[in-house]
């Protein structure tokens, strides 16, 4: 192992260490995971469907997107939509930071770190090819892991609702991105007609 490998191994682990932290708990198959934990490990894990030969960047900033988002409840800002952008401004500052402090510790370059906190706080979408590869993942495990859970929670929306929430959702990705939704993930299957509608629209 090469000094760049070990500390990148080195910042995975305190990323997953932060979000072992989360008070928060998720069931899958009979077994509760912290869930920004379970969240990190499947944004690696699509990174690794979707862009194999990404960056360390990239593959740093996806494993940290989360990091520690319960300390920046959506409770503590306004319910309305003013709100939920500063709330949503308030955490990608947060991610970042938290992000670069870690990486600190184990000795990683200014140059690494500060790329990773720019990722990790949006900057440049949809002009920098790695935020936007960050962004893509985002959704991409979004619609393969947590619609449906999405949907069930929420059946007072209707269908011209649920076509808004997924056409925004398309707009926010790359060509590669949605082409991946449609040929590389697990889509669920009882929303399939009302994605593909969404996505027809949208085209």
């Amino acid at each position: 192992m090469n000094a760049e490998s070990g500390r990148y191994d080195r910042a995975i682990a305190l990323f997953d260490a932060a979000n072992a932290q989360d008070p928060n708990l998720q069931t899958v198959e009979g077994e509760q995971h912290p869930k920004e934990l379970l969240y990190a490990r499947r944004m690696s894990e699509m990174l690794g469907r979707y862009a194999p030969a990404a960056s360390a960047a990239v593959r740093l900033a996806v494993r940290a997107q989360h990091i520690q988002r319960w300390k920046i409840p959506r409770s503590d800002y306004p319910p309305t939509p003013v709100g939920y952008k500063q709330w949503r401004t308030a955490l990608y500052k947060f991610h970042a930071e938290t992000a670069g402090k870690l990486m600190q510790q184990t000795g990683c370059g200014d140059e690494l770190i500060e790329r990773v906190k720019s990722i990790v706080s949006k900057q440049g979408i949809k002009a920098d090819p790695e935020t936007q590869m960050l962004e893509d993942v985002v959704d991409l495990v979004f619609l393969e892991h947590y619609l449906a859970d999405f949907a069930a929670k929420h059946p007072e929306y209707d269908e011209a609702k649920w076509i808004d929430i997924l056409q925004k959702t398309w707009k926010k990705m790359s060509p590669a991105g949605r082409e991946a939704a449609l040929a590389k993930i697990k889509l669920p299957e009882h929303l399939l007609p009302l994605i593909k509608k969404a996505v027809g629209a949208a085209a």
